[in-house]
């Protein structure tokens, strides 16, 4: 009896040792959590690059305007915190995160499993995909992406997307050549210097209604499938449940359809930009 006793003593003391451990390592966990510093701070940094119509651009004041500064703006005021732009080149938009350059990527960031190997991603906001501006020489020939799939064709995009990925694996055989910007890739169809252009359908939708009406061809039917996402560093539940419960909460009140129907169903931003 008395070992029996003292064994069940011994199991329950080793149970509460155990459990003490996991919830001071839970809560060392949270402590450590972007979520806590950008509190402690009273600043949520936000990493993007500005040129990626409608979801990030610069108005005529110099100001940072979008679908996704919006969103960002709505997610710092519901933390109670200052919203700060942080404008970075896309090619180097992760390592500059993982760096502590800002806290969060909102930058029409497609999820993709290379990506996410180097960080995590909240719920999709978003789900856009790949469409084709083409030169009006091949009205009634080209009629989607399969059609370019010939080293006669030149195919555009900007580095670093997944725009410039579409191409490489659903096209391989086009003669691709990559643009640090979408206007420099995109007006190369315009101007008659490449054939096709890939890139992702709102941004095709904004351009065609700027500038590209008479000017050129839009296969406006999406060939591929993705959903664009928040990203952060890797070991942050406690961050990754507040955006995924903040997304919640957005999509439901109204206020992401305000921001939806103001910078993708409408173009009227567009003379605030130009």
């Amino acid at each position: 009896m008395k070992k029996s006793l003292t064994a069940l003593l011994a199991l329950t003391m080793g149970f509460i040792v155990f459990t003490s451990t996991v919830i001071a390592a839970d809560i060392e966990l949270a402590q450590k959590s972007t979520l806590e510093k950008v509190l402690k701070k009273g600043e949520l940094r936000v990493g993007f690059e500005a040129g990626y119509m409608p979801f990030e651009m610069t108005d005529k004041k110099g100001n940072f305007v979008g679908f996704d500064i919006d969103i960002a703006k709505e997610m710092a005021k519901a933390m109670g915190v200052k919203f700060v732009p942080v404008n970075t080149a896309y090619d180097g938009i992760i390592p500059s995160m993982l760096t502590d350059k800002f806290d969060i990527i909102m930058s029409g960031m497609t999820v993709t499993q290379e990506r996410n190997l180097k960080v995590n991603f909240a719920d999709p906001y978003i789900i856009v995909g790949q469409t084709i501006i083409l030169n009006k020489k091949h009205d009634g020939v080209v009629k989607s992406y399969k059609d370019l799939n010939d080293p006669k064709f030149i195919v555009t995009s900007k580095l670093g997307t997944t725009g410039e990925a579409a191409v490489k694996t659903k096209i391989p055989k086009a003669t691709y050549k990559s643009f640090e910007t979408e206007t420099e890739g995109v007006l190369e169809v315009v101007n008659g210097k490449a054939d096709a252009f890939v890139y992702d359908l709102p941004y095709c939708v904004v351009f065609m209604a700027q500038q590209g009406e008479g000017k050129v061809l839009f296969l406006d039917q999406p060939f591929t499938y993705e959903p664009l996402a928040w990203a952060i560093n890797k070991g942050d539940p406690d961050f990754l449940n507040f955006l995924n419960n903040f997304l919640t909460q957005l999509k439901n009140d109204g206020r992401y359809d305000t921001i939806y129907n103001k910078w993708i169903k409408s173009t009227d931003w567009i003379k605030n930009v130009q």
